[in-house]
């Protein structure tokens, strides 16, 4: 079985530990969830990436979401081109940033006004300053299983008990980062409503990803986040939805459209930078006026609004909203449940599989039950992940090296990468 990636990858990786701490620069990427040495890459190209031994992988990363229309889109290519002959940065205003915002504003109901930031953590982390300054509280309210980025105030964990405080995540963030936040069981509104029932007026915002793609890929139960809706909205406090993962992806107006609810405040990263790097949130007028320099929220950028990153997103959006993307990618995800169902069957697997659109994740939980928090999924049997990871990865398909992220369908995989896929399921349930 495959231990990673080849002799180059193998070079380049003790290269990089010796001026890279673990030799990596997102934590994930190190392989330490599934052992064996990281694939270094070298090109991507529509449902494909590329190593530096020369090996060829059908991708179900797609760069962790953005890469929805598949990797390097020729309008998305091109329009970044363009946009890198007149100059790389400004530092000013400039036309691109109005286009992308009035576009995202059209395409998402609930976002009024807009504004960019550099980074899916910046989102989330500017939606909370912002949430305090507008409703002058400081109380905020996360879910476990639910990852807003590396922000020190959303780096927690759960407490001893369901209404307690949290605590510090990671080191080098201190209890008082933490003091003002509260950490709930994701999908449990008995939970929510006790807490709202004693704090509700301390606190600000409730920040939720509507559908958690950062421990496996977590469905909400019908009537929690009508509930967070509901509890928000009688106590004063706002409602925010990290979509940095979602937003774009399931849909225009992403996981609230196909949910049907509307939150104050939403956050924005991925997809709506095609593949650069970006950020955005946005959400209520009256909210957004709080920030400067119209208000006294202050929050800031030297390169927000990007102009490469903005035409980037500005192409990728356009062929988004005026296609059938979506119908087609809902049709060969439907397709590849359907592939995976059955040679889950054949091989005698009763794990859960979970899809939503274009994402998806197979949880190595013998039994099938599905997961529906994040304790559940930490029941999962990581080794078997780990297995089923390197049996793929040998047969050419690239995963997540981890059991606890999310796999993404592009536009770019068709028939042939299915496939190639059921071929290379096939021989990795075996070894696994």
């Amino acid at each position: 079985m495959s231990l990673g990636g080849g002799k180059r990858s193998g070079k380049l990786f003790e290269q990089a530990k010796r001026v890279t701490p673990g030799g990596v620069h997102s934590p994930v990427r190190a392989f330490r969830a599934v052992g064996g040495t990281p694939v270094f890459m070298v090109s991507a190209k529509g449902a494909y990436l590329r190593d530096a031994d020369g090996k060829s992988y059908v991708d179900f990363v797609g760069s962790w979401g953005p890469a929805i229309l598949g990797h390097a889109h020729p309008a998305v290519t091109r329009a970044v081109q363009k946009a890198a002959a007149k100059g790389l940065s400004f530092g000013t205003p400039h036309e691109g940033e109005v286009e992308l915002s009035r576009l995202i504003c059209r395409m998402v109901p609930s976002v009024k006004k807009v504004r960019f930031c550099n980074s899916g953590t910046e989102a989330t982390m500017s939606c909370l300053r912002l949430a305090r300054g507008f409703t002058g509280r400081n109380g905020i309210v996360k879910f476990s299983g639910c990852y807003h980025g590396h922000s020190d105030a959303l780096l927690v964990a759960a407490g001893s008990g369901a209404l307690t405080l949290g605590r510090p995540d990671s080191a080098g963030v201190t209890p008082g980062a933490v003091e003002d936040t509260h950490v709930l069981p994701f999908n449990d509104s008995g939970a929510a409503e006790r807490l709202f029932a004693r704090r509700g007026a301390e606190i600000a915002a409730v920040l939720v990803e509507p559908i958690p793609a950062n421990a496996g890929l977590i469905l909400p139960i019908p009537g929690f986040l009508e509930k967070l809706r509901d509890l928000t909205g009688k106590h004063g406090s706002l409602l925010i939805f990290d979509e940095v993962m979602t937003g774009f992806r399931l849909a225009p107006g992403g996981a609230q459209q196909i949910l049907a609810i509307r939150p104050d405040l939403s956050a924005f990263g991925k997809v709506i930078g095609g593949g650069l790097p970006v950020g955005a949130f946005g959400g209520r007028a009256e909210v957004m006026d709080h920030l400067a320099p119209e208000g006294p929220v202050y929050q800031a950028g030297t390169l927000s609004g990007n102009p490469m990153a903005v035409a980037a997103g500005l192409a990728q959006l356009r062929a988004l909203a005026k296609g059938n993307i979506y119908r087609d990618l809902e049709r060969t995800g439907a397709a590849l449940e359907k592939m995976f169902r059955e040679e889950l069957g054949s091989a005698g697997w009763k794990d859960p599989f979970v899809r939503v659109g274009s994402m998806f994740c197979l949880f190595c939980r013998p039994g099938g039950e599905p997961v529906r928090k994040l304790e559940e999924a930490r029941k999962c049997d990581t080794g078997r992940y780990a297995r089923l990871f390197h049996g793929l990865l040998e047969k050419g398909v690239y995963f997540p090296p981890s059991q606890f992220e999310t796999c993404f369908l592009s536009a770019a995989h068709g028939e042939k990468e299915l496939e190639i896929t059921r071929k290379a399921l096939r021989e990795a349930f075996r070894q696994a």
